[in-house]
């Protein structure tokens, strides 16, 4: 039996689809990528890192996946617009942008002592490639009636102590995708946000900077005791959001994080 869902007609869920995955090096992005493939898409693996990328989009085809690894700042239009351009050339098409590449947190600070370069590389990463990877797609998705999904955190919603820098950008990509949702909607183009608590790299070095914040809050306020998995628990999701299992929904947020955020 298959590890993964399997439509009606018998297909896997994204059969002949293509994505792009932005940040898809490693963590949350790298799971995702490898979910996405398992159900049947091409994906292009947009890291920054080419030698990280490159590991991924291997793990891929070993196993007899489709994937193209390329080098992409997310925070540089020309390689967001590169991918997409990528993505046609070798794939014909793309149905999917998943914006998951964000710059690291950092350490924890007040919000009058938040370096500067925090706030500079968090809005680049986060706030303008969110902007640049909605433009770059967005004739493919209209022709293809795709679907952008951005990867958000409930920081965005209820807000995060000394990481504010975090919380805003977070909250922008937020209001952006409903934006977006309502503008692009007519077109037949869905926008959804998902808000994952998973292990990767970035939340490694996030515990090890502030393991208060790791073993005190995140731990304690989460029901199912325990910290996601890429692949097994996040990749899923951004299936199903790029999917016509969830074909009618839109400008929705999907908290991933084993219970622990609860909405006013």
């Amino acid at each position: 039996m298959s590890a993964y869902p399997i439509g009606a007609d018998g297909r896997r869920l994204l059969e002949d689809r293509t994505v792009i995955v932005t940040g898809a090096g490693g963590g949350v992005g790298r799971g995702i990528a490898l979910a996405c493939a398992s159900n049947g898409a091409n994906v292009i693996i947009a890291a920054r890192r080419l030698e990280t990328g490159d590991v991924v989009a291997h793990e891929i085809t070993k196993t007899g996946g489709r994937a193209l690894s390329l080098r992409c700042d997310v925070s540089v239009r020309a390689d967001v617009e590169a991918a997409v351009a990528a993505a046609i050339e070798h794939f014909g098409g793309l149905d999917s942008m998943i914006h998951n590449a964000l710059s690291f947190v950092g350490e924890p600070h007040e919000i009058q002592d938040v370096p500067e370069e925090t706030w500079r590389s968090m809005v680049e990463t986060g706030l303008r490639a969110t902007y640049y990877c909605a433009q770059a797609a967005f004739a493919q998705l209209q022709e293809r009636k795709g679907t952008l999904i951005l990867l958000t955190s409930a920081a965005g919603i209820e807000g995060s102590p000394y990481i504010p820098a975090y919380g805003v950008v977070k909250a922008g990509q937020r209001g952006l995708a409903k934006s977006l949702a309502r503008e692009w909607g007519p077109l037949g183009i869905r926008v959804n946000c998902i808000g994952p608590v998973a292990w990767s790299p970035a939340m490694e070095r996030s515990a090890e900077v502030n393991p208060v914040f790791f073993e005190g809050r995140l731990m304690d306020r989460t029901p199912l005791r325990r910290i996601g998995e890429p692949e097994a628990d996040i990749g899923p999701v951004a299936v199903f959001l790029a999917s016509d299992m969830s074909r009618y929904m839109t400008g929705q947020v999907l908290i991933v994080d084993g219970g622990g955020f609860t909405p006013n």
